[in-house]
């Protein structure tokens, strides 16, 4: 895992993409910085935090679809399949090289409440707990962009996909406003989540039959328990998306709550995801 970490060091440190990661967060710190703290006088830091967290939209497609997808463009994961390591290794070195370029300009933005406490009174242990979980957030999303650039040999739509899954995330609090809340509308949804999960798994296993099985399983089930017991699923579909948003335990950092269950949230999402690609990549291995 070492090895392949170092190597991706290496190889990252010689990428546009990554500077261009750290220069555009840095920027937007810096200007949210200047927004909400130093114009309106504001000594709380974890507000900017909370202002520039839509930045993962555009910042971690940047830095993870090459992850992947780039080795299975040039063929170069061929290598990786010959080298005597194990697919954890090899995802667990890529996804700690990435974490590592993500915390690199943190060190930077962890200056700002330091700073602020000479010109007001900042509550820092507010300050650096937001800044914990940004970066245990930043970690989570890091592995959902690494699994995406598992699916796919192409950069950019590895990159458009991530975006698009994460911007969800983001609003799926102000979507989960405007979803059903009736128990016919709850069904529905979760009907098309089977569906999703079915499509993953197909191309996981690269079989249809095994994606057909396993929504034709879950949308079974999910139809068996609507028979059972139908006032379960009455106002199921905006509490799961409150549940699942990333985002939405991250703003209790921000109001001064350190949630340890989010971080374990976060913890679980990181390993999750993590699974998810390193059985995508033995799959691709074993074919």
């Amino acid at each position: 895992m070492i090895t392949v970490m170092r190597h991706e060091l290496n190889m990252q440190d010689r990428s546009f993409s990554t500077y261009l990661f750290g220069f555009f967060l840095l920027e937007t710190v810096g200007i949210a910085a200047m927004i909400y703290n130093i114009n309106n006088k504001l000594a709380n830091f974890e507000y900017c935090l909370s202002t520039i967290s839509l930045v993962f939209v555009l910042i971690i497609p940047i830095i993870t679809m090459k992850s992947i997808a780039e080795e299975r463009k040039l063929r170069t994961d061929q290598l990786l399949y010959s080298l005597p390591l194990s697919m954890w290794d090899i995802v667990l070195g890529k996804f700690f090289a990435t974490l590592v370029n993500f915390m690199l300009p943190i060190v930077f933005v962890a200056v700002y409440p330091i700073l602020f406490k000479r010109y007001g009174n900042v509550y820092l242990l507010t300050s650096y707990g937001s800044l914990i979980a940004f970066i245990f957030l930043g970690a989570a999303l890091i592995a959902v962009g690494m699994f995406i650039s598992s699916l796919t040999e192409n950069q950019g739509i590895a990159a458009g996909i991530s975006a698009v899954v994460i911007a969800l995330n983001y609003y799926s609090m102000d979507l989960a406003n405007y979803t059903s809340s009736t128990k016919q509308g709850s069904l529905i949804v979760l009907i098309l989540f089977a569906l999703i999960a079915g499509v993953i798994v197909w191309r996981l296993t690269k079989t249809a039959l095994g994606g057909i099985i396993a929504a034709a399983v879950l949308a079974g089930a999910a139809g068996i328990v609507y028979a059972i017991k139908s006032d379960l699923f009455e106002g199921l579909v905006p509490k799961v998306m409150s549940r699942l948003s990333l985002f939405n335990r991250f703003y209790a950092f921000v109001n001064g709550n350190f949630d340890v269950t989010a971080i374990v949230y976060y913890i679980s999402v990181t390993v999750f995801f993590l699974f998810l690609c390193v059985q995508s990549l033995e799959k691709r291995r074993y074919n």
